[in-house]
C-alpha cells in the first residue's frame, strides 16, 4: 500500500502581499510539507504535506492572519505535485535585484529628503520601501540556508522596521508639538520620483509575473505601493492647498502604525 499525504486547503483573510507569505513561508519550513501554493487574491493557502494539518495551523495562528482549515484531501505520494516556486533561475533572480536596487535606492533618498522637509508622508513612504527591500533581501539573501538562519534574518530586519517605525511616529508628534510646517513642493516631486521608480518596478514585474505565485505577488505589492505614492502626492497637494500640515501628519501616522503592525508580526515568528 502507498503511502498517502494530505491537502489541506486554508483560509487565510489576512494574507494579501508577498511579505506574508513569505513569513508564512519561514514558519512552516521545518515542516514535512512537499508544496506551497499561495491564492493572494483568494486568501486561501494550499498545503501539500504528510503531517497533522492541526499541526500547521498551529503554527500558522500566531501569525494573526486569521487562518482556518476549510478541507482536506488525501492524496497518495505519487501524486504530489511539484512545488514551481522552488525552481529559482537567473532572470526571476535578476529581476529580484533591481527590485531590492530600486526599493534600496528610495529608502535612502525619502528618509533623508522626509527627515529635511519636515514631511511625515515621506518618512511613512520610506518605511513602505524598506518593508519591500525588506521582502527581496530575505529572499535573496537567505535562499538555500537553514529554517534558523531565516528566522534569524527576518527578525533582523522586523527590529530594523520596528525601530524605524517608532522613529516616524515620534516624527510625528514632534512636529504635531513644535508645529513644524512640511515642504509641500519637495513632498510631491520626491513622491512623484518615488512613483517612477514604483512603476518601472511594475514594469520589470510584468514581464515575469506569470513565472510563478511569488512574482506575482510581487506585482500585486508594487500596484500597492503605486497607490501609496498616489497617497503621499495627494496629501502634499492638500498640504499646498489649504496651508496645514495635517494631511501629512494623517497619512505618516497611517503609514507608521501598517509598518508597526508588520514589524510585530515578523518578531513574532517562532
Amino acid at each position: 500500500m502507498k503511502e498517502q499525504a494530505v491537502e489541506t486547503i486554508f483560509k487565510v483573510p489576512k494574507m494579501d502581499c508577498p511579505s506574508e507569505e513569505h513569513m508564512i513561508r519561514m514558519t512552516l519550513e521545518q515542516l514535512p510539507i512537499h508544496s506551497l501554493k499561495f491564492d493572494l487574491h483568494n486568501r486561501v493557502l494550499t498545503v501539500q504535506h504528510t503531517t497533522e494539518p492541526n499541526l500547521i495551523l498551529e503554527k500558522l495562528t500566531p501569525l494573526g492572519y486569521g487562518a482556518q482549515i476549510q478541507s482536506n484531501i488525501f492524496l497518495e505520494i505519487d501524486n504530489l505535485e511539484t512545488d514551481g516556486d522552488k525552481e529559482h533561475n537567473a532572470i526571476e533572480r535578476n529581476t529580484l535585484l533591481w527590485l531590492l536596487a530600486l526599493n534600496g535606492a528610495m529608502f535612502f533618498i525619502e528618509i533623508i529628503t522626509g527627515w529635511i522637509a519636515n514631511s511625515a508622508g515621506l518618512l511613512a513612504d520610506a518605511l513602505d520601501m524598506f518593508a519591500d527591500a525588506t521582502v527581496y533581501v530575505i529572499a535573496l539573501y537567505a535562499v538555500g540556508k537553514t529554517a534558523q538562519y531565516k528566522l534569524k534574518a527576518a527578525k533582523i530586519s522586523g527590529v530594523a522596521m520596528l525601530l524605524l517605525s517608532f522613529g516616524a511616529i515620534w516624527r510625528v508628534g514632534y512636529q504635531i508639538h513644535t508645529d513644524a510646517e512640511p515642504e509641500a513642493n519637495t513632498m510631491v516631486w520626491i513622491s512623484v520620483l518615488a512613483l517612477i521608480a514604483n512603476v518601472t518596478c511594475l514594469y520589470l514585474i510584468s514581464k515575469r509575473k506569470n513565472d510563478g505565485v511569488h512574482m506575482k505577488a510581487s506585482y500585486i505589492f508594487s500596484a500597492n505601493d503605486v497607490i501609496a505614492n498616489i497617497g503621499v502626492i495627494i496629501a502634499g497637494v492638500l498640504v499646498a492647498w489649504f496651508a496645514s500640515p495635517i494631511p501629512d501628519w494623517l497619512i505618516g501616522i497611517a503609514i507608521g502604525l501598517l509598518v508597526l503592525s508588520g514589524a510585530i508580526r515578523i518578531l513574532k515568528l517562532k
